[in-house]
C-alpha cells in the first residue's frame, strides 16, 4: 500500500533560497578544492596541460545536451563576439592555475574577485547598462583593495605575480560581458559547445609540444580536478534554479574561507595582513555593487 503522505523532498521549512545557498557552498567548496589540487598539479604538468583535463572532462558531461542540439548549435550570427568571449576564458582559466603556482592560495582567489568590477566596466561600456555614481564608488575601493594587496612602490609591485590574477579577473569579465550579449541571439546549446570544444582546442594545440606523459597518480589528479571542476559548475547552475542569482552571488565569497583552510592545512599558508585588508575591500565593495543590481532589477 503506498504511503498517502509521501515524505517531502526537503527538510521542513527549508525556503528554496536556503537550498540554494547550501548548493552554493558546495559549489565554492568544490572550485576552492579544484584550485588547491591544482596547486599540486602544476608542479609536475604545465598549465595548458592542466587546463587541457579540465576541459576534456567539461566536453565530455557536455556530450548529452550538444548531441541533442548539433549541428544547429554551431549556428551564430556573431563568430566574432564568441571569438572574444573564448579567448576571455582561456585567458581566465590558463591564469587562474597559473596564479596559484606562484601566490598564496587565498591571494589568488582573492584577487580574481575583482572581475565583478571589470563586468561592471565592461557591461557599461559595450551593453549600455547604467552606472551611477554610487557604482563607481564601489568600483573605485574595490580597485583599491586590489593595490593594498599589490603594494605599489618606485620599484614597481611587492609581487609582481599579483598581476597575473587581475589578468585573469579581466578575461573573465570580457567572457562574461560577451555571453550576457550572446545570450540575447543565440541559445544555450550554443554558449555551451563554443566553450567547451574551442576552449579545450586552444589548449590542446600547443599541449602536443608541452605534454609530459603522467603516472597513475598524476592521471587521477588531473582526471579529478576535471570532474570536480565539472561537477562544480553543475551544483552552481541547480544552485541558481533553487534560488535568487543576488542570494548566490554573495555566496561565492565564501571560497575565501575555503582557500584559507586550504592553504594553510596543505601549505602552510597563512595570509598576511595587506591580503586580509585587501579582501575586505574587494568583497563588500562586489556585494555593494551585487546588493544594487538586485535593488534595480526589483524596481524595474
Amino acid at each position: 500500500m503506498t504511503n498517502p503522505h509521501p515524505p517531502p523532498a526537503h527538510p521542513p521549512g527549508m525556503s528554496s533560497n536556503m537550498q540554494g545557498v547550501l548548493w552554493a557552498m558546495l559549489a565554492t567548496g568544490l572550485f576552492a578544492t579544484v584550485a588547491a589540487m591544482a596547486k599540486i598539479a602544476v608542479a609536475e604538468y604545465h598549465v595548458l596541460q592542466i587546463l587541457f583535463f579540465r576541459q576534456i572532462m567539461v566536453f565530455l558531461s557536455s556530450l548529452p545536451s550538444l548531441a541533442r542540439s548539433f549541428p544547429e548549435s554551431l549556428r551564430t550570427q556573431h563568430p566574432g563576439l564568441h571569438a572574444l568571449r573564448l579567448i576571455g576564458a582561456f585567458v581566465a582559466l590558463s591564469t587562474g592555475i597559473w596564479a596559484v603556482s606562484v601566490l598564496p592560495l587565498t591571494t589568488a582567489i582573492t584577487l580574481a574577485f575583482v572581475q565583478v568590477f571589470f563586468v561592471a566596466l565592461l557591461a557599461a561600456r559595450f551593453l549600455k547598462e547604467p552606472v551611477g555614481i554610487s557604482r563607481i564608488c564601489a568600483i573605485l575601493v574595490g580597485f583599491l583593495g586590489v593595490l593594498v594587496i599589490l603594494r605599489p612602490n618606485a620599484q614597481g609591485f611587492a609581487d609582481p605575480n599579483a598581476m597575473i590574477p587581475v589578468a585573469g579577473a579581466l578575461g573573465a569579465a570580457l567572457a562574461v560581458t560577451s555571453a550576457r550579449r550572446l545570450s540575447q541571439t543565440d541559445s544555450t546549446a550554443t554558449l555551451l559547445v563554443y566553450q567547451s570544444i574551442f576552449v579545450g582546442l586552444l589548449a590542446g594545440v600547443p599541449v602536443f609540444w608541452l605534454w609530459k606523459p603522467p603516472d597513475m597518480a598524476g592521471f587521477l589528479l588531473l582526471v579529478t580536478m576535471g570532474a570536480l571542476a565539472t561537477t562544480g559548475q553543475w551544483v552552481g547552475v541547480k544552485a541558481l534554479r533553487l534560488a535568487e542569482a543576488s542570494v548566490i552571488g554573495n555566496i561565492q565569497y565564501t571560497q575565501l574561507i575555503y582557500t584559507a583552510i586550504l592553504g594553510y592545512v596543505l601549505f602552510d599558508e597563512i595570509p598576511d595582513v595587506y591580503t586580509i585588508f585587501g579582501a575586505l575591500f574587494i568583497v563588500s565593495s562586489a556585494l555593494f555593487i551585487l546588493h544594487r543590481d538586485r535593488k534595480n532589477k526589483r524596481s524595474e
